[in-house]
């Protein structure tokens, strides 16, 4: 790859970040050779945000609820896209129960979003996971 003196060079991270895909999945492609890199004096891979450019317009291209774009507006990248199996409402608060393959996740928002998302039975919907704990639960006998 060829660099200009004003290509903007990025960590895999920041590269990651700026597409919307995890950092183990831009490392994936940089050992792939699906992303060209420059290696620093220390064995580290910079990527040109000009490399970055022919995805991003490729990810424009598909439809909006298939882009990535909406990825890179949210902090969040765990992102779980399913479909609206139930709503209830009471009150404040309503439970959103999503079908994400085989499982289904319940989140408790206000009825307040479900109203200005005009939220329904039967809508593409993702559910956001932001979380700094994990738990973790033995079944079997101690």
């Amino acid at each position: 790859m060829t660099l200009r003196n004003t290509d903007t060079m990025l960590t895999p991270r920041e590269a990651a970040r700026m597409l919307g895909i995890s950092y183990p999945t831009i490392k994936q492609w940089i050992l792939n050779g699906k992303l060209t890199t420059v290696t620093t004096p220390g064995g580290h891979h910079r990527i040109a945000e000009e490399a970055l450019r022919p995805f991003l317009d490729q990810d424009r291209e598909r439809p909006a609820e298939l882009s990535r774009e909406r990825y890179r507006r949210i902090s969040g990248r765990n992102q779980l896209r399913g479909k609206v199996v139930s709503i209830r409402v009471e009150g404040l608060l309503a439970e959103v129960v999503l079908a994400v393959g085989d499982t289904h996740v319940t989140a408790i928002i206000t009825a307040d979003a479900v109203r200005e998302l005009q939220l329904k039975k039967g809508d593409t919907a993702a559910a956001l996971i932001k979380s700094t704990d994990v738990m973790i639960e033995r079944f079997d006998d101690v």
